[in-house]
């Protein structure tokens, strides 16, 4: 189908800022752009939470900014740790405020998000190490954020990647999981799929800058199908936590996200895969700008507290 009108009007908007392509500039550069595209795709229309809670968790090699996010309601509830998009490179807790307060009401659930360390100042795999490091600590601390014995993951394309990587680590540690949520997720560094040749340009999230975004955080590593990387290529995925995994019809990633959620169930993982037509990589964040990126947001947020409160 067609793109969403809406959203097809704020890429016409984006447009004729006349911002160079991020993978122009600078890292810092590209940070404050995003930071400046995420205020325009997201207007200051707060999602409604009970509490909200700066403070900071350990992280692999010193401690993380976080930001804690509790519902309306009587607790204690499930505990999410999220993880940001941005290709390891740029976003951060404010970019994600919007995302990650959905998450909180739709799901209603405590969500601890980590600011991870960024490329190219910290590469591959700091982001990875990090997102570990933190998870376990939100794991130990589960009581203390407001939660219950339930413990979850969640994030959007780099960080989708991340919340795929934790699972697999926490899972194999015996830290039991409730669920898992990955939207648009970003989980085979190289692979070649159509969505990446159909889906290249003009549709916010672009293959020149996704090459950009990689070069900066694992364009070192000698192993693209490293599973800290590329989650996709891990050896085994049996006993992984039931998953929700989203996609957007216009993006380069959306064929490997399916193909994750498919080889999650092809190893007896529950796996609920929704592809969002009209839609692009992005549109979690778009719900103020896009009556159809809301609705899929609200669903998806349901499908996962399904899995949270079960």
């Amino acid at each position: 189908m067609p793109v969403d009108p809406h959203i097809a009007a704020l890429l016409t908007m984006l447009a004729e800022t006349g911002l160079p392509p991020m993978h122009e500039g600078t890292a810092e550069a590209a940070r404050t752009q995003y930071l400046v595209m995420s205020a325009a795709r997201s207007p200051d229309l707060v999602v409604p939470v009970a509490a909200v809670e700066d403070t900071t968790v350990p992280g692999a090699e010193g401690d993380l900014r976080a930001r804690v996010y509790r519902p309306e309601g009587e607790g204690p509830f499930p505990t999410v740790a999220f993880f940001h998009g941005g290709g390891w490179v740029i976003g951060d807790l404010d970019t994600h405020d919007r995302s990650v307060r959905e998450i909180c009401r739709g799901s209603r659930a405590v969500v601890v998000a980590v600011d991870y360390r960024l490329a190219p100042e910290h590469p591959f795999p700091a982001a990875a190490d990090d997102a570990v490091a933190a998870a376990r600590w939100i794991a130990a601390h589960r009581d203390e954020l407001g939660g219950d014995d339930r413990l979850a993951v969640a994030g959007d394309s780099a960080g989708g990647n991340l919340a795929a990587v934790v699972a697999q680590q926490l899972t194999a540690e015996g830290t039991p999981l409730t669920a898992q949520l990955l939207v648009y997720p970003a989980v085979d560094a190289l692979g070649d799929y159509p969505s990446r040749t159909e889906n290249a340009r003009g549709y916010f999230l672009e293959q020149p800058t996704m090459d950009w975004f990689y070069g900066h955080y694992a364009g070192a590593w000698d192993d693209a199908k490293d599973p800290r990387l590329s989650p996709l290529h891990a050896a085994d995925l049996s006993g992984l936590p039931p998953a929700v995994v989203v996609t957007a019809e216009y993006d380069p990633l959306r064929d490997e996200g399916e193909a994750y959620g498919e080889a999650l169930r092809a190893a007896g993982v529950q796996a609920r895969v929704r592809r969002y037509d009209g839609l692009i990589h992005g549109f979690f964040a778009m719900g103020a700008v896009s009556p159809a990126a809301q609705a899929a947001v609200d669903e998806t947020c349901a499908a996962f507290g399904e899995l949270l409160h079960r």
